[in-house]
């Protein structure tokens, strides 16, 4: 069933490309209610579902199970590396890891293989600020 654009839908979608890296939709919800948007959670979910699965928002799974979104900047498949930190993404090209699934997928019968890899770690602006409170201690 499509999904009719309206303003909640639009005014999610602002929300979402202007966030900084990936957010939840809970952390969305609550910049639209601090906006006094009077969105509800479920059409921020909704609608952040929508746009992944379109591909028009990359969606992905926090190391701590919660689902993050971005707004696309990237057609087709992609990976990042994420900040655990400050939430920065950079989209990354990974040539040698889109060979390795297809070559292990083929090597045990299988076809049509997707995946998934994301790489969380910490920027370089936010491993400083770390390495900097820890000389201060």
């Amino acid at each position: 069933m499509a999904q009719r654009n309206t303003w909640q839908r639009d005014r999610v979608r602002e929300a979402l490309a202007a966030a900084p890296g990936f957010v939840s939709a809970q952390s969305l919800y609550a910049t639209l209610r601090d906006d006094n948007t009077g969105i509800g959670l479920a059409t921020v979910y909704r609608t952040l579902s929508g746009l992944a699965a379109k591909g028009d928002a990359d969606s992905l799974q926090s190391p701590e199970g919660e689902s993050l979104y971005r707004a696309c900047i990237s057609p087709g498949h992609h990976h990042h590396l994420i900040c655990r930190s400050c939430g920065l993404a950079v989209e990354i090209a990974a040539d040698d890891v889109e060979e390795w699934a297809h070559r292990t997928a083929a090597q045990h019968g299988f076809s049509e293989a997707e995946h998934i890899v994301d790489i969380f770690g910490l920027c370089g602006a936010c491993a400083q600020a770390r390495a900097s409170e820890r000389v201060a201690q």
